[in-house]
């Protein structure tokens, strides 16, 4: 059974994802600056487009308990330097 992702946009670069599998599920607050939204997204798809596909590619690496209950997102590359080429490269696709 696949996670369902939902982003809610708390304000300016601050978002609430929740990721519910099965009976449970993990709450997670991300906050991203404008500046590398367009770096990865050409401002072409939005901010909880970007979310959502960033929270799949960490699915796919590690468990939703896992991921940090607070992060910036550029702190995913810290911990998978290949995430900016895949995410980038999956947006441009869609």
């Amino acid at each position: 059974m696949a996670a369902k992702i939902e982003v809610l946009k708390l304000g300016e670069g601050k978002f609430q994802v929740r990721v519910a599998e099965g009976a449970s599920e993990s709450a997670h607050q991300v906050t991203i600056s404008g500046e590398y939204y367009k770096q990865l997204t050409g401002g072409k798809h939005s901010e909880e487009s970007l979310l959502e596909w960033s929270f799949k590619f960490l699915l796919e690496r590690e468990s939703k308990e896992s991921i940090l209950a607070r992060f910036d997102l550029t702190e995913i590359g810290r911990y998978f330097p290949s995430y900016e080429r895949i995410i980038m490269d999956k947006l441009d696709s869609i």
